[in-house]
């Protein structure tokens, strides 16, 4: 009995030296990488999404407004859903790549400064912004060319450009990253020349001569 007793010893010993440090370090490492990282993307999430119902209601009045507002689909939150799959595959397959900080902080500037443009266009643009694209002309919907818009067409279209994938590099999230900046360029590339189509009939040659010298402000869309 006293020889199998220290030979039980023996082996725990061996298995707190093989075991405590690595496993400890390691972690203590994933819980602070995942914690700081799911934490800023579900906070950017939060914010975007009640700014902009938030925002919705002061311009158009709580009566105008609808839970659309929020802007959650159900493509949205599949894209989202995978996007958080392959964060915590890859942050338990392949730990180290979630470590690279400076892309992870690129990620976080560009979610900051994308949520930043999106919402100078919603607020210069005032009741001339909406979330659903307009095909009769309102009395109060004007050409707006002032602010942010001096600069892009579509700056709200920029910023969540911008923010969307934004969201993708502040996770190290490599295929999403790629996904929802083809994706989401996709749909605005679509978006755009029919939105234009009616903004050329509200506004006529005012409209075409500001698209002649502005840019959209989403790559490759003229």
């Amino acid at each position: 009995m006293s020889c199998l007793k220290h030979l039980w010893e023996d082996v725990a010993t061996q298995l707190s030296v093989l075991q405590m440090p690595g496993v400890l370090s390691f972690a203590e490492t994933l819980s602070y990488t995942a914690c700081r990282q799911l934490s800023q993307m579900f906070l950017a999430i939060i914010f975007f999404h009640s700014s902009e119902y938030i925002l919705a209601i002061a311009i158009h009045g709580r009566s105008n407004v609808t839970f659309k507002s929020f802007l959650i689909s159900k493509n949205y939150l599949s894209a989202m859903i995978l996007s958080l799959l392959e964060y915590f595959l890859e942050i338990v397959l392949f730990p180290g790549l979630k470590e690279h900080w400076w892309i992870s902080d690129t990620g976080l500037a560009m979610v900051v400064i994308g949520e930043i443009i999106r919402k100078l266009a919603i607020i210069t643009a005032g009741q001339a912004f909406t979330h659903l694209i307009k095909v009769y002309h309102e009395e109060h919907h004007q050409l707006i060319t002032h602010g942010v818009y001096r600069f892009v067409r579509h700056p709200g279209y920029s910023g969540f450009l911008i923010w969307s994938v934004g969201t993708q590099i502040m996770l190290c999230n490599p295929i999403s990253t790629i996904a929802f900046a083809i994706v989401v360029w996709q749909f605005f590339a679509e978006r755009i020349p029919y939105e234009e189509f009616f903004l050329k009939q509200f506004f006529g040659s005012d409209y075409e001569d500001y698209a002649l010298r502005v840019p959209s402000g989403v790559p490759f869309v003229k």
